[in-house]
């Protein structure tokens, strides 16, 4: 009930409509009157609802919802998809990614080098057509996350691995071919070799590759 509604309200089924009541609610999703109101409580805690005595439950706007929460984020992505959403993204890839890959370097212990190197060896299998190509790229860049060991970076791991799926995805299909191995190679080995500023200008670099395909996408749409 809690994605299925939650998703409803994410994708504008109940815009310029009054939102159903815990009754209404329990008669439509078949379920016992408590786990509406469980429901209700998520997705209170999520920002897409409030719920006041006397007002009843109302949709939040969008600026209020909890973005960093990955089931609002995949939801957001389910709906009809957006170039504008999928560069808020990215741009806060620019911020997060290549500062994690500079601190790998700094502080990154042997199992985290061992993380990214199980991730960069996932794409050299994806590039023979032994891996998912998709999934590949994903865990190498969490690894990088999560090897930065600072657990701030770590939290970012579910989100991160929800809207990979749709900007890789999107990324790849726009310039017809799978993920750089070259450029994430020179991550890695600039992350082994503990140089931090070569770590953070590599993975600049892939995410700068990121932004000029969106930027493309964007002229193409006006």
């Amino acid at each position: 009930m809690l994605d299925a509604l939650g998703r409803a309200i994410v994708t504008g089924e109940f815009t310029g409509k009054t939102f159903p009541t815990e009754a209404e609610l329990a008669q439509t999703y078949a379920v016992s009157r408590s786990v509406t109101r469980e429901a209700v409580k998520m997705l209170t805690t999520k920002g897409l609802l409030s719920a006041r005595p006397r007002q009843g439950t109302i949709i939040q706007p969008e600026a209020g919802w909890n973005l960093f929460d990955p089931d609002v984020l995949r939801w957001l992505l389910e709906r009809k998809f957006s170039i504008n959403l999928l560069r808020h993204f990215n741009e806060l890839r620019v911020s997060i990614e290549p500062a994690a890959a500079e601190l790998a370097a700094r502080k990154g212990t042997p199992e985290g080098l061992a993380m990214i190197e199980a991730g960069y060896q996932r794409m050299v299998a994806a590039e023979a057509g032994q891996d998912d190509p998709l999934d590949a790229d994903i865990a190498f860049h969490v690894a990088v996350l999560c090897a930065a060991g600072n657990p701030f970076y770590a939290q970012f791991r579910d989100v991160v691995e929800t809207a990979l799926r749709t900007s890789i995805r999107f990324t790849n299909r726009f310039k017809g071919r799978t993920a750089s191995l070259p450029a994430h190679r020179a991550v890695k080995v600039a992350i082994e070799a503990r140089d931090s500023a070569g770590a953070h200008t590599a993975m600049s670099m892939i995410l700068r590759e990121v932004m000029l395909l969106i930027a493309d996408a964007e002229r193409q749409e006006n």
